[in-house]
């Protein structure tokens, strides 16, 4: 019989999809980070920022998690926390989806929202200072605790290795802690020759590649501060995608390929396929993510 023990057994070992609305002179794939059980890539480093902290005893059965999110790796963390019992407070922008807030409530997780203005670093603030008076508190610090970016070096990297072959010639994603990227690349790299990284960033935020980090509409990407897990070393260019070519990239993948995802999937897919346009690209094989469903930016508008 196969039956999973709980759910954190469940998270990994998503699939990869053929693309085929973008581009006939590349081969576009993605892994569908959606089909985890809390719908987002977040889920892998939720599991192992948790599990390797009970492994260093910084946590216990008593602990309190406390984690600043623009969504996602909050409701992984809810899940997680929940399935082993604990007890969790996220901050977060008050501009995040409604979806992501009342996931996390539904998990049954605190949520302390902070002001738009102040972006990711607002959160940020906030989750020290709840550590600072509630005792046995945890902070997983996902933007620079090195469990994070190990997540997909051990899970996602090895197993699009596995399902590709190894047969990728450019790996493209946008980077929030920069974990994804970082992580995946970083291994990928060890077996694939000459592998081609694109970080992608928000137009409107192009912290990396111009210097400058705004406001942006393409929720999960380009917080505005360099987070610590970002592997720089790892990344051969930086490319941009503006709001409205990820909101309409977004809209195209659930109208002609049904597949619903996020905005964040949106900017995926559209820079790679810029890439795939390019000549010296032609019958490469692009892989990127669909990060998350977009259901939970049904409240945005933006699937109309």
């Amino acid at each position: 019989m196969q039956i999973a023990n709980n759910v954190r057994e469940l998270v990994g070992k998503t699939p990869l999809i053929r693309i085929n609305s973008f581009s006939k002179e590349a081969k576009i794939i993605a892994k569908v980070e959606f089909l985890n059980p809390g719908h987002s890539i977040k889920d892998r480093i939720a599991l192992n920022m948790i599990n390797e902290a009970f492994k260093k005893g910084a946590i216990n059965e008593n602990s309190v998690i406390i984690e600043p999110t623009s969504g996602n790796t909050g409701v992984g963390l809810a899940m997680i926390a929940a399935s082993y019992g604990l007890r969790a407070i996220f901050t977060m922008p008050s501009s995040m989806s409604l979806e992501r807030q009342k996931l996390l409530l539904a998990y049954g997780a605190e949520l302390v929202l902070t002001e738009p203005k102040l972006g990711m670093k607002g959160a940020v603030d906030k989750a020290n200072e709840l550590a600072k008076e509630i005792k046995n508190s945890f902070i997983p610090s996902q933007f620079n605790n090195p469990d994070n970016p190990k997540a997909h070096e051990n899970t996602t990297a090895k197993e699009i290795l596995e399902q590709s072959d190894g047969k990728i010639d450019i790996i493209i994603a946008g980077f929030g802690t920069g974990g994804t990227i970082s992580g995946t690349a970083r291994e990928l790299k060890k077996h694939i020759k000459n592998l081609q990284v694109i970080a992608v960033e928000p137009q409107a935020s192009p912290l990396l590649s111009q210097g400058y980090a705004a406001a942006h509409a393409i929720q999960g990407i380009g917080a505005n501060f360099v987070p610590q897990n970002l592997d720089q070393s790892v990344i051969d260019e930086f490319f941009v995608v503006s709001n409205e070519n990820a909101i309409a990239t977004t809209q195209k993948l659930a109208r002609q390929e049904g597949l619903l995802a996020g905005i964040s999937s949106g900017a995926n897919i559209f820079a790679a396929s810029e890439f795939a346009k390019l000549s010296q690209n032609a019958n490469k094989t692009i892989l990127t993510f669909l990060n998350d469903t977009g259901e939970r930016y049904i409240s945005t508008g933006i699937f109309g």
